[in-house]
């Protein structure tokens, strides 16, 4: 299904970069105290400040400043689970982690890629 992860309203995007972006800057943007929330997820980096959930408090604050790959593929909001290794799961949650991606990808801006990230592809 084509519309199957697009956003109920038009995002208009800037286009990805490719600016590295080390673990310590991104897990200061936690979307604590004013802070941006920004989430990882396969390496890439996705702002997502302007979604109170990534905010402190919201449902998925448990992401924001970090890479949530294993977290997202599983479904999971489990801190325990909130890592980039994704490469030993099952194809179902590999599928579910591109599902992820693909709705991200449709609303928040790109602004880097985690510097020497190993869990890319």
């Amino acid at each position: 299904m084509a519309g199957k992860f697009e956003p109920k309203v038009p995002v208009n995007l800037d286009p990805p970069k490719d600016d590295l972006i080390s673990t310590e800057e991104l897990a200061k943007a936690d979307g604590t105290e004013g802070q941006k929330a920004y989430v990882a997820i396969k390496g890439k980096v996705y702002d997502v400040s302007g979604n109170k959930a990534y905010r402190e408090g919201g449902s998925y604050h448990v992401f924001a400043g970090k890479d949530a790959s294993r977290a997202l593929a599983k479904t999971s909001t489990k801190p325990e689970d909130v890592k980039p290794d994704w490469q030993d799961l099952d194809d179902k949650e590999k599928q579910t982690l591109d599902d992820w991606i693909t709705f991200f990808s449709k609303r928040y801006n790109v602004v880097g890629i985690v510097q020497g990230a190993t869990n890319m592809e």
